[in-house]
């Protein structure tokens, strides 16, 4: 049986932020998130959130049945955060201790640190997950003894200088018996530099017990980094892309460049996936078979059919496009536009709660809002719906095989029925029957002898 405690009181001061550490942001997701995730993916029985800055935010960030919060009031040290919750979880389970500000440590290491918390002779010991990183200022030194076995760790500001010259770095992640880590817990005192009781104590004073204290040494020195400040969070932002990015590449999706995509959210591909550069992919995106993404495209919470493309410069938001389809470049969709197959999204052309059936196209400098469009139609250059009264919107419907010549106004509510044409430049108040001209402009008059304006001397 295994119960996570996850430490995530920091207030975070270098961040400079209102804003708790933890829910900074990364890939799109909290930090605390991430971690969160992390521990379910190990199926505990119960995950417990340490708290404190921001404890309200913090709580209602990672709510859920399997997620109990124990605000720590005042910040004591690890060791202190830990006893919040420790006297909640079962005496028989395994507890494994996770950061909030650690967002990506993998499941892999973590099941081998689990596996590691019982010796080979059946006696309970706690086990602690140790990596070697070239520089390892900051970080509390793991000091083992001529035969390599573990002693104590030793915290940076407490390290003589011999100490500090050790690259094997204590990462804070630690798992043991429930029953053990309270024992060897109410042992734990302030005395050091920061007068803070630090979790790590604990391995030590097993190991005066005469245990065995397991070290656990990480593969991946990246997932032990955790986030102190903005540049830091910006390096592990920079590291979880790449990683995402090089996923893409593996599973079939032609990136351009692995350095310059971000995915914030979920994103599912088809086969036959290309993405050019500087994409900003956020929230549920979905792309299917042979779709392209065009270069400085941003998309999110979209769905988007087989063979579609979507050229450069375009903004897609909220929005279901269908196969076969051809958006931008410079298009923007906005929530609420639904597209069908084959059809036609221009450049410098914006839609919003609107619906356009197969076939149909606004290839240049429209705005559609509000309107329900049919199979076939097209809408011509600087086309607008005025949907918006000042107070109230109101709707525009256009049948099938509906033209609409460039530079017209459609000043909702209005319809258009089947076959309906508009003559370019007018202003369509009154709805148009089936197989109708519609023409609303004033009658052209040419006034003779007509003088410029001059500019007056100053």
């Amino acid at each position: 049986m295994l119960e996570v405690i996850i430490l995530a009181a920091g207030k975070g001061t270098r961040m400079r932020s209102a804003i708790p550490k933890v829910l900074h942001k990364l890939a799109g997701k909290p930090l605390l998130e991430h971690v969160v995730a992390t521990a379910r993916k190990l199926s505990p029985t119960k995950i417990h959130v340490v708290v404190g800055h921001g404890s309200e935010q913090v709580s209602a960030a990672v709510s859920g049945d399997d997620v109990t919060c124990h605000k720590q009031q005042n910040q004591l040290g690890t060791g202190h955060a830990v006893a919040q919750a420790l006297p909640q979880c079962d005496p028989a389970s395994t507890v494994l201790i996770l950061f909030g500000d650690v967002p990506l440590m993998s499941t892999k290491t973590l099941r081998s640190l689990l596996a590691s918390t019982t010796v080979a002779s059946s006696v309970d010991a706690p086990s602690v997950l140790a990596a070697h990183i070239p520089d390892p200022t900051g970080y509390g030194r793991v000091i083992r003894d001529a035969h390599q076995r573990f002693v104590e760790i030793v915290e940076e500001k407490d390290a003589s200088e011999e100490q500090r010259a050790v690259q094997e770095v204590n990462t804070g992640v630690i798992a043991a018996p429930a029953s053990l880590l309270t024992t060897l817990l109410s042992r734990v005192n302030n005395q050091n530099a920061q007068a803070e009781y630090y979790l790590p104590d604990v391995l030590g004073i097993a190991r005066e017990d005469g245990m065995t204290v397991n070290v656990v040494v990480s593969e991946d020195p990246a997932e032990i980094l955790g986030v102190n400040n903005r540049l830091q969070l910006e390096e592990l932002e920079r590291i979880l892309q790449q990683r995402l990015a090089e996923k893409l590449l593996l599973d079939g999706v032609a990136v351009s460049d692995r350095r310059r995509l971000d995915i914030r959210g979920q994103l599912t591909c088809g086969e036959g996936v290309s993405i050019d550069i500087n994409v900003l992919l956020e929230g549920d995106v979905t792309l299917g078979d042979n779709v392209t993404i065009g270069a400085n495209c941003v998309i999110r919470d979209a769905n988007i059919g087989a063979n579609t493309v979507i050229q450069p410069f375009s903004h897609i938001e909220s929005a279901v496009i269908g196969t076969d389809c051809s958006i931008g470049p410079y298009a923007r969709l906005r929530p609420g536009t639904d597209l069908g197959p084959g059809v036609r999204i221009g450049n410098f052309v914006e839609t919003k709660n609107s619906t356009l059936g197969a076939g149909s196209k606004a290839n240049h400098l429209a705005y559609i809002g509000d309107t329900t469009v049919g199979e076939g139609s097209n809408i011509g250059a600087g086309t607008i719906t005025c949907n918006y009264d000042g107070a109230n919107k109101f709707p525009t419907h256009l049948g099938d095989r509906v033209f609409i010549g460039s530079n017209s106004t459609l000043v909702a509510p209005v319809t258009i029925a089947d076959g309906g044409f508009v003559a370019a430049g007018s202003v369509v108040t009154k709805d148009v029957p089936t197989d109708d001209l519609a023409v609303g402009r004033a009658k052209q008059r040419n006034i003779s002898g007509w003088q410029k304006p001059t500019k007056e001397e100053q």
